[in-house]
């Protein structure tokens, strides 16, 4: 059974049990706590922690999830993935244990000619917390499972929480027997690889008041409503139905792997045993090039970008990682083109979008694999030089801060650097980079639980959200009569607030516009009698509650007060021209450029905006200013701008773009420009007619990172005093050359050549001057050891000076006697020192690339290069002649030993 058609009966099965079948959220969620959707009930959680009434009693899902802090583990056993699809059924207040436990036993044991999973009933094993019976009496009673095959197991295994103070409860997960052939009998406990967990059955409970780790917590008290979340792992069920050992080789990930043998020559599962555990090196770096690229499809399919933090970091790591497993397999072309087609061809079948888009996709994946091979091309130059530092000075091992700073500052992995140092006869100091890899982990880990932390300042917001709604209406008007219902603090709540304190007011109702989709939030005030407050921020904490951080001039505000929240008309219509002007530059640049010029994020205040979007390449002139033409003539046509309200399905029907980053719920808010030209789902506040955006200029277009490309500009006033600036400096410009504006581009262009002309000129003569000395300077040549030595300081001077008189000066020695000539200046402040040595002198081992080093140690510096010429610098340039010194003292060191 396929992939696409398991996810297909389960979504009809729970369907047809009432559920409400609600679409799979973008990876990428609006919670501070996570970097992506990590689990099927995150999209519920503001249902299981109170924060909003849901809008059914049951519902289902396939929801897109992706993990990767077991990263390192991907390809090495059968449960560990990164991108995964996680089935769940869910009750708010509901059926609970009953009920879930009866859906589940239907689902998986009926017939599949019946539209079930027809999973052998004598293979299940559940497992229930090791206190619940009523769990275990439900299981003897509802199903045909009988009680040796019931396990009770501990917190660690059978209590769910999310982690923090919320809902949490026992939970009962279900396992499939895959046999003898996969490990020993005796049940889950016995071995989780034989016995494969698919589906886990959370009993929500509790109401958890601290939680100190995974089977450490207290429990407030029961939930005021007992709701049910459960997960199956669809890759999980999808191995067991297929008849796969792991869910590398289900037939949504396999068709890659599959891909990766054949271009690589290898023989998939040739030296490997039946555990995935049991896999031959190969075999697991196809496994992870198989997950990845897919992982990879699915991120930047819902605007992902690769970059060097958070969610792009995260990208990054596993195109590169797949990018590097090729190359350990020996295939040192491009892979990506190869391998991206095939995932998308079997991720289509649930998720059409990504062939609408994969123009888009395509690009940004490409153009990381690009810089990536460029990466490795320097990183490779770098450990050569790490490599033969380190053989030069009688080691063999490599040092593991090397190692380290290959992998972390310039993205060098350490599996090729292990192989490249072994290559060249050295080890490396694993040792010493796995405890640098882990004080970085420990950075990572402090961070992240610093991030998780916050999610108890959200306590405050709850019990404010507890109290309603806040009434939002900035899309009708600007001024609104409203009561204070909640004071905060410094993340507590307070009666009031004094003149000179900042905080943040609550309303039941604001005209102000809270920051989102890329829009700052409104400037304005919120007055009452006796208080003036000016409002600096406006955010949303959680979900329905909306938050304005003020400064309060004249007070105190309290808790009751009736006010009036005023928002700046200014500002405002600044921030509407922006926003609108957002859109029609982005509608300007599909035009132009085609439709995989999809926007990948933006932001907007009054009179600017700036817009990333997909593209691997910059723009010309000529291409900047036809979207520019392009963009003011819709502006020119008055079109009218209008908001419609519809379901998300209903939105992509109609032609509505959802742009990347965002969240939406069941209902969106489709922003239309000029009918189909433009339409996009957006919660942000626009102008009425195009013509209100006023002039349009972009000012600039700059690369963000890989395949993605960032336009700025002004619009209304701002574009105007902006155009008034650059026409003040034209006219400037005019009279200082003395010409008329439409000349100034020859006369200046004409200008430059000259200069370049006289430079050269004043640059020939200069080397001129300084080579016809050279005749002079071998008067000066030293004998040391038999070596003849000259050493030359140029004063200040470019490193390509330096580096040609010595070559000259090398030459003009003759190649009868070894010859070592080190040539020295300042440049810029920074001392330099360039050494050349000749064939007689490298014979005897007297190299340049120690020599510099030398000189570069004393100059508290570095350097490096080959045996015949070689270049360093340093700091101090006042230790110019001590370093010449110490050169030729290791002349005479390296002479005497030969």
């Amino acid at each position: 059974m396929e992939t696409a058609e398991i996810r297909r009966r389960w979504l009809n099965f729970f369907e047809k049990n009432g559920h409400t079948v609600v679409p799979s959220a973008p990876l990428i969620h609006d919670d501070p706590n996570l970097l992506f959707v990590n689990a099927g009930m995150v999209p519920f959680k503001p249902y299981f922690l109170g924060q909003q009434t849901p809008p059914w009693d049951r519902a289902t899902s396939v929801q897109k999830c992706v993990r990767t802090q077991d990263i390192e583990e991907v390809g090495k056993t059968s449960r560990h993935g990164t991108f995964f699809q996680m089935n769940g059924n869910f009750s708010f207040g509901d059926y609970f244990k009953e009920g879930a436990i009866k859906l589940a036993w239907e689902l998986i044991t009926t017939p599949q000619e019946a539209g079930g999973f027809g999973l052998d009933p004598d293979r299940i094993w559940p497992t229930v917390f090791e206190d619940d019976d009523e769990a275990i009496a439900l299981w003897l009673e509802l199903t045909d499972v009988p009680k040796e095959r019931i396990v009770r197991r501990g917190l660690a295994d059978n209590y769910w929480h999310m982690g923090v103070p919320g809902p949490g409860g026992p939970c009962s997960e279900i396992f499939y027997d895959r046999g003898a052939e996969y490990g020993p009998d005796g049940g889950p406990a016995v071995d989780e690889d034989r016995f494969m967990e698919f589906w886990n059955l959370v009993f929500m409970q509790y109401d958890l008041s601290v939680v100190r780790s995974k089977v450490d917590f207290d429990i407030a008290g029961p939930l005021p409503a007992q709701n049910i979340d459960t997960g199956m792992g669809l890759e999980r069920i999808a191995s067991i139905l297929q008849g796969v050992d792991n869910m590398y080789e289900i037939d949504e990930v396999y068709p890659v792997l599959a891909r990766a043998a054949e271009m690589t020559g290898k023989e998939y599962g040739k030296n490997s045993g039946q555990s995935a555990g049991d896999s031959h090196p190969d075999d697991v770096r196809l496994r992870v090039v198989a997950d990845h690229v897919r992982s990879s499809l699915m991120l930047i399919g819902d605007g992902v970008t690769p970059g060097n933090e958070g969610r792009g970091y995260v990208l990054r790591r596993m195109l590169r990682r797949s990018v590097r497993s090729m190359r350990l397999l020996g295939f040192e072309d491009p892979c990506l083109p190869e391998l991206l087609p095939v995932s998308l061809e079997r991720m289509k079948q649930s998720y059409p979008e990504l062939e609408t888009g994969f123009d888009r996709i395509a690009q940004i994946a490409y153009a990381e694999e690009d810089a990536f091979r460029r990466t490795l091309a320097s990183g490779t130059t770098i450990l050569d030089t790490a490599v033969a530092r380190t053989k030069s000075e009688g080691g063999s091992v490599l040092a593991g801060d090397q190692a380290f700073a290959l992998h972390d500052t310039y993205g060098f992995p350490i599996d090729l650097t292990l192989e490249m140092a072994q290559e060249q006869g050295l080890e490396v100091d694993r040792e010493g980079f796995t405890r640098l890899m882990q004080e970085q982990r420990e950075r990572a880990k402090a961070d992240a639980k610093a991030k998780k932390s916050g999610h108890a300042n959200t306590e405050v917001w709850k019990d404010l959200r507890a109290l309603g709604a806040t009434d939002f209406r900035a899309y009708e008007e600007l001024t609104s009569e409203a009561t204070v219902v909640g004071l905060v603090v410094d993340g507590e709540r307070v009666e009031e607030l004094e003149p000179g304190q900042r905080g943040q007011v609550i309303l039941d109702r604001t005209p102000f516009y809270a920051e989102s989709g890329g829009q700052i939030a409104d400037d304005g005030v919120i007055s009452s009698d006796g208080a003036h407050l000016k409002v600096v921020d406006v955010q949303r904490p959680i979900k329905g509650l909306i938050a304005h951080t003020v400064e309060v001039l004249t007070g105190p505000i309290r808790i009751g007060s009736p006010v009036l929240a005023e928002v700046d008309e200014e500002w405002r219509l600044s921030a509407c021209q922006a926003h609108s002007g957002t859109h029609v530059v982005h509608a300007a640049l599909r035009q132009v450029l085609g439709p995989s010029a999809l926007q990948s994020g933006s932001y907007n205040k009054p009179g600017y905006l700036r817009l990333d979007f997909a593209w691997n390449q910059g723009l010309s002139a000529a291409t900047r200013s036809e979207i520019e033409e392009v963009a003011n003539l819709a502006v020119r046509q008055d079109l009218p701008v209008r908001a419609l309200h519809m379901t998300l399905p209903e939105a992509r029907d109609f032609g509505a773009l959802a742009l990347f980053g965002e969240t939406y719920g069941e209902t969106v808010r489709v922003v239309e420009i000029g009918g189909p030209w433009s339409r996009e789902l957006c919660g942000g506040t626009h102008v009425r007619h195009s013509s209100q955006v006023g002039a349009l200029t972009i000012t600039g277009e700059s690369s963000v990172g890989s395949g993605v490309r960032r336009l700025e500009a002004f619009v209304g006033m701002d574009a105007l005093r902006f155009l008034a600036r650059e026409r003040a400096i034209v006219a400037e410009l005019a009279t200082l050359v003395n010409a008329q504006p439409h000349e100034l581009t020859e006369r200046i262009g004409a200008m430059v050549t000259r200069l370049k002309d006289a430079e050269r000129e004043l640059d020939k003569a200069r080397k001129d001057a300084l080579f016809a000395d050279a005749a002079k300077l071998v008067d000066g040549v030293k004998d040391v050891g038999g070596v003849a030595f000259l050493a030359h300081h140029l004063g200040e001077a470019g490193a390509d000076d330096v580096r040609g008189l010595v070559l000259d000066l090398r030459g003009r020695l003759g190649v009868d006697r070894p010859s070592v000539v080190v040539g020295t200046a300042v440049a810029k402040g920074r001392p330099l020192v360039v050494v050349a040595t000749n064939e007689a002198a490298r014979a005897k081992g007297i190299k340049a690339g120690e020599l510099v080093r030398t000189a570069a140690t004393t100059l508290g510096g570095g350097g490096g290069g080959k045996d015949d010429i070689a270049q360093g610098g340093g700091q101090d340039p006042t230790k110019v002649g001590e370093a010449t010194n110490a050169v030729e003292w290791r002349v005479g060191e390296l002479a005497a030993r030969s």
